[in-house]
């Protein structure tokens, strides 16, 4: 059975009396513990300064009636209990260090007592689950004197029309936006608003999520970070347990997922609980769930509808209420129309999907992370290194121009920086260091060729009448831009590299919208083009 534990504000009017008179007076805070029905386990009570002397007598009456109820009295230095700012910075600070334990514990929010701003306060708090609890409201006896303690209700509110003062809570979000990005500056729009909504949503719901993007996009660090939120905000007691599908083979992939039974084959010596029986009330993250084998697919898909499976050789289900976050950096709608991967599991997962965009399209975002990774860098390596100016220019000029490709994404760049820090001289990356790096980086990735010295086949893009009607100029040119998009993974990435000189003079340079205004005039699109490579 869990302990009931009621958090409550002291009530200076409604708590208050002297002498014997007092148990002659409904007294909200005490008649929860007189109950008949109701057994309080302890009573968290919150009071300001002044209310010293009432709380300490409030506290020997509610043990009076109720010997077994553990009454907890906290001092808030709250001098204005009418003030929003400073209520919700008192209430706050008290939540973020109590050891809630919601396991073993129910909590009882009471909104009887206290100003309204504590009360409304309180509601809020509630409902952003910073108090992860219900809330409580009691009420006198109808009639008066016969020892009743009233009545009391658990409720669920909307609180929607509280929408001005939620946004007191703004600098919280704030918090947790942050604290998915590690406090890193990010520039890009497309990212932050991802962010944003990925903030809102993981705080919200339970659902599966997936996130899709290449080898090296952040998959992994984001998994982990969304887990720290939810932790925060007490939605997850359990841990994070996180597995590369792509290391699991054969027999062995259903016995480290969902654990195995003593003797269910050879050399199962003893019982295997499984990844996701240790993710219970915790966040299971399986990276590159495109890997998985359509059995350990259709084990999945009811672990995470029922909460409940069977282990490898066994009779009997057992439970696990995990949180799922899959990770892939294929395209799984591809994969199960190619009939690799299970469309009912697809379906299942793809409520929330983010793509998250490679280092290479986010250029903007590559200075704030280099200062970061840095940081990152040197406490690896025990040495703080730092860029000299030029050193630093020079870097940043080739990281984000069209040459730099950044296949490994974001394990490129920390790479990258861990190499300059370590043969930094006293900690300073000089220009030598860094141009060092940039033609290691060149070597790695082998230069993409020059626009146009492959084959496109534009005859089967545009017809042979239509490029008849083309000046020769004007086929050179559309062959070597085709040959480009040929290469990208993206209409952005393509723009990067065709306007990679004129876009620098730009306040705001949009080079997809270049190039799809150039292939336009050709009566060509994106999806025309992309890919399309004949042989050289």
């Amino acid at each position: 059975m869990k302990k009931t534990v009621i958090i409550g504000f002291l009530g200076t009017q409604l708590d208050g009396g002297k002498g014997s008179a007092r148990w002659e007076k409904w007294r909200p805070s005490v008649a929860l513990a007189q109950h008949e029905d109701l057994v309080v386990d302890r009573f968290e009570l919150l009071y300001s300064t002044p209310a010293q002397a009432l709380a300490r007598q409030l506290k020997e009456d509610i043990g009076t009636v109720s010997p077994e109820t553990v009454v907890q009295a906290h001092e808030l230095p709250l001098r204005d209990a009418w003030d929003f700012e400073e209520v919700y910075g008192c209430l706050f600070d008290f939540a973020r260090s109590y050891p809630f334990d919601t396991d073993k514990e129910d909590y009882w929010i009471h909104i009887t007592t206290g100003t309204h701003v504590v009360q409304i306060c309180l509601f809020l708090m509630t409902e952003a689950r910073y108090f992860p609890g219900c809330l409580l409201q009691s009420s006198p006896p109808r009639r008066h004197g016969l020892g009743s303690p009233g009545e009391y209700t658990l409720i669920d509110l909307d609180l929607s029309r509280y929408d001005l003062i939620a946004q007191r809570f703004s600098h919280a979000r704030t918090e947790g936006v942050e604290l998915l990005k590690s406090g890193i500056a990010t520039r890009n729009a497309r990212f932050n608003r991802m962010i944003d909504e990925i903030e809102h949503v993981a705080v919200r719901s339970r659902a599966p999520m997936l996130l899709m993007g290449p080898t090296g996009a952040g998959k992994s660090f984001l998994a982990r970070r969304i887990f720290e939120l939810k932790k925060i905000r007490h939605q997850l007691n359990g841990r994070f347990v996180e597995i590369n599908c792509a290391t699991l083979h054969g027999d062995g992939a259903a016995s480290t997922l969902f654990g195995h039974v003593k003797g269910a084959f050879t050399g199962a010596a003893t019982e295997r609980p499984g990844l996701l029986r240790t993710a219970h009330k915790g966040l299971l993250f399986l990276d590159e769930i495109g890997e998985l084998g359509l059995d350990e697919q259709a084990m999945l898909l009811k672990a995470v509808e029922e909460k409940r499976f069977l282990p490898v050789g066994g009779d009997l289900e057992v439970q696990s209420d995990f949180q799922l976050i899959a990770g892939t950096n294929r395209n799984l709608a591809h994969e199960v129309a190619a009939g690799r991967f299970r469309e009912d599991l697809f379906a299942r997962i793809n409520l929330w999907t983010y793509s998250l965009p490679s280092l290479a399209e986010r250029p903007e975002d590559i200075e704030p992370n280099l200062d970061y990774l840095l940081e990152q860098a040197g406490v690896e390596i025990g040495q703080v290194a730092r860029f000299n100016k030029e050193s630093r220019a020079g870097f940043l000029r080739f990281a984000t121009s069209p040459g730099a490709r950044w296949k490994g994404n974001f394990r490129d760049l920390y790479a990258s920086v861990t190499r300059m820090a370590t043969l930094a001289e006293g900690g300073r990356i000089t220009t030598s260091v860094a141009d060092a790096e940039i033609g290691r980086l060149r070597q790695a990735w082998r230069e993409p060729e020059a626009p146009g010295c492959g084959v496109v086949d534009l005859e089967t893009l545009l017809g042979r009448e239509r490029i008849a009607a083309l000046d020769l100029f004007d086929r050179l040119q559309l062959e070597a831009v085709v040959a480009v998009c040929a290469d990208c993974a993206s209409l952005s990435d393509a723009g990067r590299k065709l306007f990679g000189v004129s876009r620098m003079d730009k306040a705001k340079p949009n080079d997809a919208d270049r190039l799809k205004k150039y292939l336009a005039r050709h009566g060509l699109a994106w999806d025309d083009v992309r890919g399309l490579r004949g042989l050289p």
